[in-house]
């Protein structure tokens, strides 16, 4: 190798780890928004309503619907203004959501409060794609590092937002949770100073990799692996979805713990959720992502037992971090099905088609959270996760009898 191939790759080294080392930065700022929504939005949803608190948890399935707009919206302003412009414009999103959402809890105007979540979720959305930038914007061999950062990133954020919720809930009283929102609007500005020193290589540099044949979108979604893959990645985020929404109610409403202690439970959940990904990606190399998406199945079983086991503190904090387990090892192990299933050049559109089916699902999850907890009340809740992961525990069989049966 020449001495000026050295150079260049020092130098694009270099930039790469500048690049990440903000991103994450970045990510650990955009990150917290979600769980403090998730921490409180369904507990401030709740207290503005009237006699009927059955869309108590509407907020947050505006939120979720937030993130699926996000996530497409982003890939069409990445395209036009941009990925650094377009995730500043992410965060910006962001802080107005927030400051909108403290003046909705000021003005008791729920459905503004909605509104104004949905708008933090098209912010998380954006947040999203963080992740694929840093891999984009690094040589193959640093990528994994440059993941690795990044959800490092989000272990920060899964701290930072349930503290800041904690902190600040009564800086605004009587009016409680409007102080959490708006303590957020000057961090989520300061991530947009952060993503302001970012140097991107341009999209255009990936359209090389995408050259190739191409099937048709139905033939691909009709494969056993790919729907084996979606089924059971969507399953385990919207189980993970409509618990992690419910919990907050169950603790403070039904169980009358202090939202700080709904909010800590949160906080150790989302730890759970990224958490293992440091080691997830070698599991998966190892006995394959069936097997990762299985055990991740079995560990939800785990939480609905803990969580059905009783209503003390340590059976919600128990089956919340078993919760963020089996989250995390069954959507990355579903994930990885899925992205076998297709080549480089139909990712765009197989992508787009699995995150939309996701987050419409997962918006489904979170609404009928609420609806579910004040009809029947936890216990039932707990319920729901059986039949799901049995039935993608089938699948998961039948697919590594599938692959058995394939010659090599």
């Amino acid at each position: 190798m020449s001495m000026a191939t050295e150079a260049g790759l020092d130098g694009h080294l270099s930039t790469a780890r500048r690049n990440v080392g903000l991103l994450a930065v970045a990510q650990a700022i955009l990150g917290s928004a979600p769980p403090l929504a998730f921490a409180v939005g369904g507990l401030a949803g709740f207290q503005m309503l009237g006699a009927d608190k059955s869309l108590s948890t509407a907020p947050l399935t505006g939120f979720n619907i937030g993130v699926a707009v996000g996530a497409i919206v982003v890939a069409a302003a990445s395209r036009v203004l941009g990925r650094r412009e377009s995730f500043m414009v992410g965060a910006l999103m962001g802080a107005l959501g927030s400051a909108l959402a403290a003046f909705a809890l000021i003005q008791s105007n729920f459905w503004l409060f909605a509104f104004a979540l949905l708008l933090m979720g098209v912010s998380g959305g954006f947040t999203q794609k963080i992740r694929f930038a840093a891999a984009d914007a690094s040589p193959s061999f640093y990528k994994g590092k440059a993941i690795s950062w990044i959800l490092a990133a989000g272990i920060i954020s899964a701290i930072a937002g349930p503290q800041i919720a904690i902190w600040f809930k009564d800086a605004l009283a009587p009016v409680t949770f409007a102080g959490a929102f708006l303590g957020m609007v000057p961090l989520l500005l300061c991530a947009i100073v952060v993503l302001f020193f970012l140097k991107l290589p341009t999209m255009a540099e990936k359209k090389a990799e995408a050259s190739g044949p191409t099937r048709p979108l139905r033939e691909i979604v009709m494969t056993q692996r790919f729907m084996t893959g979606m089924i059971c990645g969507i399953s385990s985020y919207a189980l993970m979805t409509f618990m992690m929404t419910g919990a907050p109610l169950a603790m403070v409403v039904g169980c009358g713990f202090s939202s700080d202690l709904a909010t800590l439970g949160i906080q150790w959940h989302v730890i759970a959720m990224f958490a293992p990904s440091f080691f997830t990606g070698v599991l998966i190399t190892r006995f394959g992502a069936e097997k990762v998406v299985a055990a991740g199945l079995l560990i939800l079983m785990a939480c609905a037992v803990i969580a059905h086991w009783g209503v003390e503190l340590w059976n919600f904090w128990g089956a919340l971090v078993l919760l963020g387990i089996g989250w995390n090892f069954g959507f990355i192990g579903a994930t990885a099905i899925v992205a076998s299933s297709y080549r480089p050049a139909e990712a765009d559109k197989v992508q787009g088609f699995h995150d939309i089916i996701l987050f419409s699902t997962v918006a489904l999850s979170s609404f009928s959270s609420g609806k579910v907890f004040t009809a029947f009340g936890w216990s039932v809740m707990n319920l729901v996760i059986w039949p799901i992961t049995i039935a993608c525990l089938l699948l998961v069989l039948l697919q590594l009898r599938a692959a058995a049966r394939k010659p090599a």
